[in-house]
């Protein structure tokens, strides 16, 4: 599984953006057609978007597309734009049950066989953003095995709960937690909400904190000087990996030995 500390929203119909993001070792570059782009815009986004993912060159970064939600009327036709320049992965926004995931799978099986590529090769990110969609998470994960990703998005969820959004985020702990537990718990990556105030830095460092903290793999931002700060945090340090060898070959000399449990820096650390 691919890293995705840093998921970079850009809106779709915007060239230069999807450009310059190709130059700014995100992991994860993601060309926007739904809350990006006007619906009088809808259009030249997917016909931007397909022609980026085409002609540029993305090196290591991952390539995906958010198209408009399930029921939207917008979502067929965007995936008819995206799809023939194949990229990574398609990001489903305000998922609420496990239907809408095997809709997109189903939708995007049909035109990988139409075009004789390998099924199962595109993946898809589910953002779980509403009441039902947190209720639900469970059969989301594991609705479909394209499913690579629970996205948390806490300002649709608020909306929907009519909760009140602050500094802390307790009004979405609930949600943030499940999210993150439920991603664990079938194998994917969850990757945290955005923090919309791209100017705060250390109001950011501390959110992306905490979401490292709950176990998130990665953050969802809008703004390339997001990325520095939230890739950071999501990667070891050098520190922490020297630790970590250090406990491998401890554990492997001490079960050598016939030793379960043992005591590494005054820590008591015993087998996964």
């Amino acid at each position: 599984m691919r890293a995705r500390r840093a998921l970079l929203f850009m809106p779709g119909n915007d060239l230069k953006k999807i450009e310059k993001a190709t130059t700014l070792g995100v992991d994860c570059a993601c060309p926007d057609l739904e809350d990006g782009v006007a619906l009088n815009k809808k259009e030249e986004a997917r016909e931007t978007i397909a022609r980026a993912l085409r002609a540029l060159n993305f090196g290591n970064t991952e390539r995906l597309a958010r198209i408009n939600a399930f029921g939207s009327g917008f979502e067929a036709d965007d995936l008819a734009a995206v799809l023939p320049a194949r990229p990574d992965g398609i990001v489903i926004p305000k998922v609420h049950d496990a239907e809408q995931i095997k809709w997109v799978s189903n939708w995007i099986t049909a035109f990988e066989r139409s075009q004789s590529w390998e099924v199962g090769k595109i993946c898809l990110l589910a953002m779980i953003e509403s009441a039902r969609g947190v209720l639900n998470v469970r059969e989301i994960a594991s609705a479909d095995k394209r499913v690579d990703a629970l996205v948390f998005g806490a300002d649709d969820l608020a909306a929907d709960v009519g909760a009140v959004r602050t500094r802390e985020g307790k009004e979405v702990f609930y949600a943030r937690s499940a999210v993150v537990t439920t991603a664990a718990a079938f194998g994917l990556q969850a990757i945290d909400m955005v923090y919309i105030n791209y100017q705060d830095r250390d109001g950011l460092t501390r959110e992306t904190r905490e979401a490292f903290e709950l176990g998130y793999s990665g953050k969802q931002i809008i703004h390339p000087n997001q990325i520095d700060a939230v890739q950071t945090i999501f990667a070891p340090t050098a520190a922490e990996i020297a630790f970590a060898k250090r406990v491998m070959d401890a554990y492997a000399e001490n079960n050598r030995a016939g030793r379960g449990a043992f005591a590494l820096d005054g820590k008591m650390i015993d087998g996964p």
